[in-house]
């Protein structure tokens, strides 16, 4: 494997940010998050999706296009290790929800265009859990453009994602995704179960090391 990058995915809510600096602590590597509270048009964006989505959408693939970039300067550079909390192919599944049919087919060559020499992760983690988990850790977290999130919208972006890292995994087989639910495992509080978590991410990453 070359200078690991991780990449842990999943729905909003379901704890992307807390496992990534868990395994940036654990294995010393830099961490990226996700520009999400600095975006001016969020807010908007979920009293009225259809329309604010445009704008709330090219500001996260602007802002994350250039931190990719950053990851990609380091890995080459630095060889420094990298986690991020998040992926940029994320826009996509966020896009093809909320975007119109033409609005998406110039996001698409918009986001296809910035990405294609972007680093893919070597190692993706995904997360997900049931709408009931979903809805209960983001209650808990308590931000203020949450509030009035839809569970339809949760429950619906929650299967986009399985379906998506479903094909994820078939188009990309070398690619090691690591599936963890949020139901079977509370990483945040349980320190057993974010010590499996974080063993069964070592094997991959010690596996990938030898192999190469």
């Amino acid at each position: 494997m070359h200078v690991p990058f991780i990449a842990v995915e999943g729905p909003i809510g379901v704890g992307k940010t807390s496992l990534a600096v868990d395994i940036a602590e654990t294995f010393r590597f830099g961490l990226l998050k996700e520009i999400v509270d600095e975006n001016p048009f969020l807010g908007k964006f979920y009293e009225d999706i259809e329309e604010w989505s445009f704008q709330t959408e090219m500001f996260f693939l602007c802002n994350r296009y250039k931190q990719l970039g950053d990851i990609k300067k380091g890995l080459l550079e630095q060889q420094r290790p990298v986690v991020a909390d998040y992926h940029i192919f994320k826009n996509l599944i966020f896009a093809k929800r909320s975007l119109q049919p033409d609005e998406y087919a110039k996001y698409d060559r918009i986001y296809n265009i910035l990405t294609a020499d972007m680093p893919m992760p070597n190692v993706i983690v995904y997360l997900n859990a049931s709408l009931e988990t979903l809805m209960d850790r983001i209650a808990r977290r308590g931000r203020e453009f949450e509030k009035n999130m839809d569970p339809a919208y949760i429950a619906q972006l929650s299967a986009d994602y399985d379906e998506f890292i479903g094909r994820f995994e078939a188009a990309n087989p070398d690619i090691p995704v690591l599936r963890f639910s949020g139901d079977r495992y509370d990483f945040v509080n349980n320190s057993n179960d974010r010590t499996e978590i974080l063993e069964e991410v070592h094997r991959v990453i010690e596996k990938g090391a030898i192999s190469k």
